[in-house]
């Protein structure tokens, strides 16, 4: 027999066996319709209701995290989304996207067990984030309150994942923004012990210059800066003040001003910078020439939204002034400038400061500050370990 009639042969003996198709499926193969627990992601396209110059995604793990990456949802931004190992702390969340990991219980504040759960479900998490994400965004954020089990475990993990997606989508911006909300001293040895361990992490990241900016609210310094706020209304009040003023920079940088301008590249250098902070005052007497520049001093040393910061270490810093325009016509503009100057000597030598001027819809003038730049807390940090040690 030819080699050319074996093979026909064999064909038909193979035809024989399986029938006409490649395969004939064993009738007792079970394969379920709907793939069993697998979801089915479908990544789309998603556009913010604001028009601001960067499209963030805001990616909120565990309960603090998770409230703070809603505050940003209220404000606009539709890349949003929350990861936890408490399906209850999810449950109480108006987001859409949400993820829960483990058996739904909870990390009892213990960061290694979080970590754990991460890890286990870590292409499910990409998954989540690439669907809750979208294919068109600038940078992804990661918040997280620093003294729960949950943030405090996840945050390393999660920016690593994070910077995995964002190469994924081929992001212009290769590091990955953390917001790290810390607790009041009131929450206790082990809540604090889990914030200064999670601060002094993360900021390693920020020196490896994986993540930039990384963001600090500190709790404590809001209950000094709204003693009269409610029980029921703080966390609120809080995120509200630090995602305020993230987006007012956001939306500010991507409008045009008939005085002067802070625009979107001015804001890149400063989130390209590594730590920063932000901070808010109303300027009392604009008249006085020196009131402008009291503020600014004062804004650094008593309004930023975190102590134990050394504000000389900063190297860039963004001013934005808001006032109605009454008051923009009769401000010299040698007040700005010189408000501007005091700031630039009370940074690093050879710091860049960045002003904007806008008109605003109340009869007042307000200073926002956000300086970049700033070296690791070492104050916040021994602050946080003296409580978590007893003393």
């Amino acid at each position: 027999m030819s080699e050319q009639e074996n093979k026909n042969e064999n064909d038909e003996q193979i035809k024989s066996f399986y029938g006409e198709s490649d395969i004939s499926m064993p009738e007792d193969l079970l394969v379920p319709e709907d793939g069993g627990e697998v979801k089915d992601y479908h990544v789309h396209d998603i556009e913010d209701d604001v028009d601001v110059s960067f499209r963030f995604c805001f990616l909120g793990a565990g309960q603090g995290g998770s409230r703070l990456a809603e505050t940003f949802s209220k404000l606009g931004y539709n890349r949003v989304a929350a990861i936890n190992t408490a399906s209850s702390d999810l449950n109480s969340l108006s987001l859409k996207q949400k993820l829960c990991v483990g058996e739904g219980g909870g990390a009892g504040k213990d960061p290694a067990v979080a970590a754990q759960k991460l890890a286990e479900n870590r292409e499910d998490v990409i998954d989540f984030m690439r669907y809750s994400f979208g294919e068109s965004f600038d940078r992804i954020f990661i918040c997280v309150g620093a003294g729960g089990g949950t943030g405090s475990g996840m945050v390393t993990p999660l920016v690593h994942l994070a910077k995995e997606v964002q190469e994924l989508v081929k992001t212009k911006e290769k590091q990955v923004g953390v917001i790290l909300t810390l607790p009041k001293k009131s929450e206790g040895a082990k809540v604090n012990g889990n914030a200064a361990n999670t601060l002094r992490n993360v900021y390693s990241l920020v020196s490896s210059g994986l993540v930039s900016p990384l963001i600090i609210l500190d709790n404590e310094k809001v209950v000094s800066l709204y003693p009269s706020v409610a029980v029921s209304k703080f966390w609120n009040v809080a995120n509200s003040n630090l995602a305020g003023l993230f987006h007012l920079f956001n939306l500010t940088s991507a409008k045009d001003s008939s005085y002067t301008s802070f625009d979107k590249n001015d804001y890149k250098g400063i989130l390209n910078s590594g730590l920063i902070l932000f901070g808010a005052s109303p300027v009392k007497d604009w008249h006085d020439p020196v009131q402008i520049s009291r503020t600014v001093r004062e804004n650094l040393r008593s309004n930023l939204l975190s102590t134990g910061v050394d504000v000389s270490t900063g190297n860039t810093a963004g001013v934005i002034m808001i006032g109605g325009t009454e008051v923009l016509d009769n401000l010299p503009q040698s007040h700005i400038d010189q408000a501007l100057d005091q700031l630039n000597r009370m940074l690093k030598s050879g710091s860049t400061v960045h002003g904007g001027v806008y008109s605003g819809d109340k009869p007042s003038l307000n200073i926002f500050s956000v300086i970049g730049g700033l070296a690791q807390p070492d104050g916040k940090l021994r602050e946080l370990q003296g409580i978590a040690n007893g003393k």
